[in-house]
C-alpha cells in the first residue's frame, strides 16, 4: 500500500524501477525474457511495496494456472508416485506444475507469487507457523499431501485411511496365526505413523493380547530404519514372527536384515509394508503391503489446489482416500501352524 492508502500498482513499481510496465508484468508472471539485474531490482521493489499479484484471474485469456509442488528429502518412490498423480491431473485440467525442494529462504512465498504460482502443494514437508504466515501474507493457498503433523486450520490436506490400513494389515497377520507381531514405524509424532500404529495396537488388543513395549519402535520412513530396527527386534529373546513396517522402504530393510541372519521370508518371518510403491512389487519376495492410492491422492491435491486458487471453497479441510491390503508372498502362517 502507498502512504495515501492506495494499493501499489504495476505502474508505481515500473516508475520506481525506471522500467516499463510491461517489464514489471513479465517479472510478476515469471517470464524469462528479463535481464537478471532488472529482475532483481523489480523483485526487491515488489517486496518493499508489499505488492501482491492476483492469485488467479477469471478471464478467458488467462494462461494455464501454475501450481508449485514442493517436497523435502530425496525423490523417493513414494514422492515420485504422488508427483505422477499430480502431473496427470494437471495435464487433464489444463494446469502447469513446477516441482521444487521445500525452501525457507526469506520471502520465498512472495517470490513464488512473483513467479506466477497460484497455490502450493507440499509432499512430505513440514510447515512451521512462520511458513504458514508467509503463505497467508502472500495469498497462496497450501495443500499438504499425507501430513506429518496435525494440519493448521488454514491448511487443506489429502491423506489416506492410515488407521484402517494398520488395522487391516495386523488383522491379516493374526488370521494367519501370528501372535508375536511387532510394529516398526516412522517418526513417533507423525500423524500418519501414529494412526498406523494405533490400528496395529487395536487389532492385537481386540484379540485379548498385549503389545510388548519392545515390539513397537519408531524411526524414520527409511530403509536404514528397517535395517537397524529389525536388528533390534530379531535380537530379542522372544523375537517376533511377523513385523508390520510403517512403509515399504522400512519393510525392505527388515527383509535384508532377516536375510543376513539366515532367516527366510516368509517361512521364518512374515513382513508387511505400507504404501504399495513400485518397491513392493520389485521386492524379493514380492511384499504384502497396505496400498495407499498415491496417484489418486496426488490428483485430489491438485484439484483442491486449483479450487482454492480460483477463490472457491474446498469441500473439506482434510480428505482421506481408502487404503487396501494387497497380499503377496512375504507373509505366511508361522512355523508350526
Amino acid at each position: 500500500m502507498r502512504a495515501n492508502g492506495r494499493r501499489t500498482t504495476l505502474a508505481d513499481i515500473a516508475q520506481a524501477a525506471g522500467v516499463s510496465v510491461a517489464t514489471v508484468s513479465k517479472v510478476v508472471n515469471g517470464r524469462g525474457d528479463v535481464a537478471p539485474h532488472t529482475r532483481a531490482r523489480v523483485q526487491e521493489l515488489l517486496h518493499q511495496h508489499d505488492y501482491l499479484a492476483p492469485v488467479f484471474r477469471h478471464t478467458e485469456a488467462v494462461e494455464s494456472p501454475t501450481i508449485e509442488v514442493q517436497f523435502k528429502g530425496g525423490l523417493k518412490s513414494y514422492v515420485a508416485e504422488t508427483l505422477e498423480g499430480i502431473v496427470d491431473a494437471a495435464a487433464e485440467l489444463g494446469a502447469s506444475v513446477v516441482v521444487s525442494k521445500a525452501s525457507s529462504a526469506p520471502h520465498w512465498a512472495r517470490d513464488l507469487v512473483s513467479a506466477g504460482r497460484r497455490a502450493v502443494i507440499a509432499v512430505t514437508s513440514v510447515y512451521t507457523a512462520a511458513h504458514l504466515n508467509e503463505l497467508a501474507r502472500s495469498g497462496l493457498p497450501l495443500v499438504v499431501l499425507d501430513p506429518l503433523h496435525l494440519p493448521d486450520s488454514r491448511v487443506h490436506s489429502v491423506g489416506a485411511t492410515n488407521f484402517a490400513g494398520g488395522l487391516a494389515a495386523t488383522r491379516y497377520l493374526l488370521s494367519l496365526g501370528h501372535r508375536r507381531i511387532a510394529y516398526l514405524g516412522g517418526p513417533a509424532m507423525a500423524v500418519c505413523n501414529q494412526a498406523r500404529m494405533h490400528g496395529y495396537r487395536a487389532a492385537v488388543e481386540a484379540e485379548g493380547a498385549q503389545v510388548p513395549e519392545a515390539y513397537v519402535r519408531p524411526g524414520e520412513f527409511t530403509y536404514e530404519t528397517g535395517l537397524l530396527g529389525a536388528t533390534e527386534l530379531l535380537g530379542l529373546d522372544e523375537r517376533p514372527t511377523a513385523i508390520f513396517a510403517g512403509n515399504d522402504e522400512i519393510a525392505l530393510g527388515v527383509i535384508e536384515t532377516a536375510r543376513t541372519r539366515g532367516l527366510r521370508i516368509p517361512e521364518d518371518l512374515s513382513v508387511v509394508g505400507f504404501d504399495d510403491t513400485s518397491l513392493a512389487r520389485m521386492a524379493s519376495p514380492p511384499l504384502t503391503t497396505v496400498r495407499q492410492p498415491l496417484r489418486e491422492m496426488g490428483g485430489a491435491a491438485l484439484r483442491t489446489a486449483l479450487r482454492l486458487a480460483g477463490g472457491e471453497k474446498a469441500e473439506s479441510h482434510h480428505v482421506e482416500l481408502a487404503t487396501e491390503l494387497v497380499v503377496r508372498a512375504s507373509t505366511a502362517p508361522p512355523r508350526g501352524r
